[in-house]
């Protein structure tokens, strides 16, 4: 838990930089942002494994929390984004194994080439919460996900951001494999 706090405070210090910078070179004047400004979004994560994770795990459920700060009119965004997943463990020969659950905890970047149709990557580490339980020698991993999506105006600010990613983990075992995933994001996002 103390990494995590860790991780997330220097993602916050980081973006912070990153947008007091922005703002400084563009002199005072108007902002290189239009209206939309800082967005956050919430919603569901749904996951399927892939390769050699999938002969474990059926299926993945979570959620999570996304900020995103404006850096090129409304083109690019910086993303912060922390959550929780559950892999749901397959029965194999009749034995149950235990799920597992990550926290992950990335950051990364969002481009708009055409309105509303983005393309984001983010990396950062998923801390694993049950290490004992799934016989893991490591607590976190280093993880990445690739995703495109698009942005459905529901009014004002407001938008349901629909998107569909790759996610890779590295091993959470010394001699493990690595865990893969396709996943679908929905969340609700708005503007502050």
């Amino acid at each position: 838990m103390k990494n995590l706090i860790k991780l997330s405070a220097l993602t916050l210090a980081f973006v912070s930089l990153l947008t007091i910078s922005t703002q400084a070179q563009d002199g005072g004047s108007k902002s290189t942002t239009t209206g939309s400004g800082i967005r956050l979004s919430v919603g569901p994560d749904f996951g399927l494994p892939v390769g050699s994770f999938h002969d474990s795990f059926n299926w993945s459920l979570g959620g999570s929390v996304q900020a995103e700060f404006p850096i090129l009119k409304e083109q690019l965004y910086v993303t912060v984004n922390g959550g929780f997943q559950n892999y749901f463990a397959k029965e194999i020969n009749g034995v149950t194994g235990e799920d597992l659950q990550l926290i992950p905890a990335k950051a990364g970047l969002k481009y708009f080439p055409v309105s509303n149709f983005y393309v984001q990557g983010e990396a950062g580490a998923a801390f694993l919460t049950n290490k004992s339980d799934v016989g893991a020698t490591k607590s976190a991993a280093f993880v990445y996900a690739p995703q495109v999506g698009y942005l459905f105006n529901v009014g004002g600010n407001n938008y349901l951001d629909a998107g569909v990613r790759f996610e890779g983990n590295s091993k959470f075992t010394d001699n493990g494999k690595s865990n893969n995933l396709f996943a679908l994001r929905v969340a609700y996002t708005f503007g502050l």
